[in-house]
């Protein structure tokens, strides 16, 4: 709703009488603040560098930031967007998919690794989960994976309630109808 219909169907918007959303927020109960946990934000195509090993590195660095500091905190690191270094790799000879690759298999050895993570969790979302790497998707590197879908007849008749609930609308329409 927030992003495909005021794209592809504006006068839907126009006609309602409503401004088209221009943005959204996801939230919850912060999972870090109630596990006094230090959350850690990685955008996968950050770590898709120039150089060589700077991705790599990036990768080390993280994870060696939260084992120094495990002691006292737990950390959550979030890879959102892992599909720009953790996709199905190539035979390619170029030199930047020799980097997402060495990028890639840097963090596969810190899941891993001879050293226990302890108090350090990975969170990984994507779009294309088609696209990832098996050697990623492993057990053992990433035991649960979650997909959520787009909601149901149920979850899609309380959504028009919400939204309709500050518009101009008829007393008795039928939210069921139009979910």
């Amino acid at each position: 709703e927030v992003v495909q219909t005021p794209l592809l169907h504006p006068e839907r918007f126009v006609n309602l009488g409503i401004e088209t959303p221009k943005g959204m927020l996801l939230f919850n109960p912060p999972i870090a603040n109630r596990t006094d946990a230090c959350f850690i934000r990685v955008i996968g195509s950050e770590l898709v560098q120039k150089y060589v090993s700077e991705g790599a590195q990036k990768v080390h660095e993280l994870f060696e930031m939260a084992r120094q500091k495990k002691k006292k905190k737990a950390y959550l690191i979030f890879f959102d967007e892992i599909d720009a270094i953790g996709g199905t790799q190539l035979d390619v000879d170029a030199g930047g998919d020799n980097e997402v690759q060495r990028t890639m298999l840097k963090l596969i050895n810190q899941l891993d690794g001879f050293d226990p993570r302890g108090n350090i969790k990975v969170l990984m979302a994507t779009n294309r989960p088609d696209n990832l790497d098996p050697a990623l998707m492993r057990s053992g590197r990433l035991d649960r994976k979650i997909e959520f879908n787009l909601p149901d007849l149920e979850g899609r008749t309380p959504i028009f309630k919400i939204h309709a609930h500050s518009m101009s609308i008829e007393r008795y329409i039928r939210f069921e109808l139009l979910a």
